[in-house]
């Protein structure tokens, strides 16, 4: 803790990161993974479609996460994600406009690039910065478990608005009906963007932490190769990469669980998005248990543990083990696997620690991690729409989380090279 801050201050500090961590992330992933199938019916596309509008987003943001590192060990965390809020924010207003496919791709590119150039090191740097050198575990999973919490109240919160907004019978909505419920709802998620950059700026201190300044006041004024070099060539960092890919995966399968629900199960349009919102109130607590968890048995051996239990979960659902005729397995595999999921979420940035990254560079190394363990965000739009559009019904779902199960496997194993490597840093 800054001694320069008040208690209360110091929880305002993290309040806001939360806050604004989820906010800026609503409109591009969560109006899709609540309301997904009233999404397609409104824009008129497929869910194929709707993965390619992911990707454009994925490519933007790929080519983003590396500037965005050292951008952010060299700019305040504040002004950074002040902006990327705003001009996020913005894009809500065409977003309500419902517009084609074609500006629906350009919109998540720009999104790509507003989320991520400016806002995701920036905010990763803050979160550090405000754990201080013991409290990584706790600081990382009260960030993703605060983002959850705060993400399950507004996808509650927006599902009984949307419900609201239509008829008893569900069933006999209009698509016009359907268009303005969806239109509200963005509008909401829109406002919260807005409101997160007013929080940001009051609550989030303008300077970095000392490291930063000492860093600030040696390294060159320019953005060079050699101040990242000690990054490049940490074999820690890229396996931390490959970790992130797997977990990530795992999160955007998530997306999934409403469009499951109707397809295999039957649900209708409100069913499938009070489903999806069950996975956003597991977060929090896994998120936080798993980051208190990883302070006290190490980070790396939480994330084993994650893995470990997301394998078997998706496994289980690849299977068959699941039934329409019990629609409480429905309820338990995706209690199960969020909870790994979102306790990966909660700890994997705390690995930091365990590779050697010096303070002054995690902003580069979170650039780096981010560049291959965000990759998901170019390839599962478009894995996920043509496993579910070729193979309608449950099947093409159990396709997809028996691949979600593969990924789980090479998350284990490269969290054990990890491991190996971590311990190679600590002996003398």
């Amino acid at each position: 803790m800054n001694p320069h801050q008040s208690p209360f201050r110091y929880a305002l500090f993290m309040f806001s990161l939360v806050f604004a961590g989820e906010a800026i992330f609503g409109l591009p992933f969560l109006v899709a993974r609540v309301f997904r199938p009233t999404l397609l019916e409104v824009f008129q596309i497929t869910n194929t479609e709707l993965g390619i509008a992911f990707s454009w987003y994925g490519v933007v943001a790929m080519a983003s996460y590396f500037p965005g590192g050292p951008i952010a060990d060299r700019f305040s965390a504040r002004r950074l994600m002040v902006v990327a809020l705003l001009v996020s924010g913005a894009g809500g207003v065409y977003y309500a406009s419902i517009p084609s496919i074609g500006g629906l791709k350009l919109l998540f590119a720009f999104w790509g690039l507003t989320t991520i150039l400016l806002f995701w090191a920036a905010l990763i740097r803050a979160t550090k910065e405000w754990g201080g050198a013991h409290g990584q575990g706790r600081a990382f999973g009260i960030l993703d478990g605060g983002r959850g919490l705060f993400a399950a109240v507004l996808a509650t919160v927006t599902g009984l608005a949307f419900a609201s907004l239509l008829p008893i019978d569900v069933e006999s909505a209009t698509l016009a009906q359907k268009t303005v419920a969806l239109q509200r709802v963005i509008w909401i998620f829109t406002g919260m963007t807005a409101f997160a950059a007013i929080l940001v700026w009051c609550f989030v201190p303008e300077h970095g932490d000392r490291k930063l300044a000492e860093y600030k006041s040696t390294a060159s004024n320019k953005l060079s190769i050699h101040a990242i070099r000690p990054v490049l060539r940490n074999p820690a960092v890229w396996l931390q990469g490959v970790i992130v890919v797997c977990a990530y995966t795992g999160y955007k399968g998530a997306d999934d669980f409403g469009l499951f629900a109707k397809d295999a199960f039957g649900f209708n349009d409100v069913q499938a998005a009070h489903i999806s919102t069950l996975s956003f109130w597991v977060r929090p607590i896994a998120a936080v248990g798993v980051g208190l968890l990883s302070d006290r048995i190490s980070a790396s051996r939480a994330v084993l543990l994650c893995f470990g239990a997301l394998f078997v979960g998706d496994l289980i659902v690849s299977v068959g083990l699941i039934s329409p005729s019990a629609p409480w397995t429905l309820y338990m595999a995706i209690a199960g696997t969020s909870a790994a999921v979102f306790g990966l979420r909660g700890v994997y940035f705390a690995l930091f620690n365990d590779a050697r990254v010096p303070p002054a560079l995690i902003g580069t190394a979170a650039g780096l991690v981010s560049v291959i363990g965000y990759t998901p965000d170019i390839f599962m739009g478009p894995l996920m729409g043509i496993l579910t559009d070729n193979n309608p019904g449950a099947i093409g779902h159990q396709y997809l989380f028996g691949a979600l199960a593969g990924f789980a496997a090479i998350g284990f194993v490269a969290t054990l090279l990890f491991q190996r490597i971590a311990s190679r840093h600590r002996s003398p």
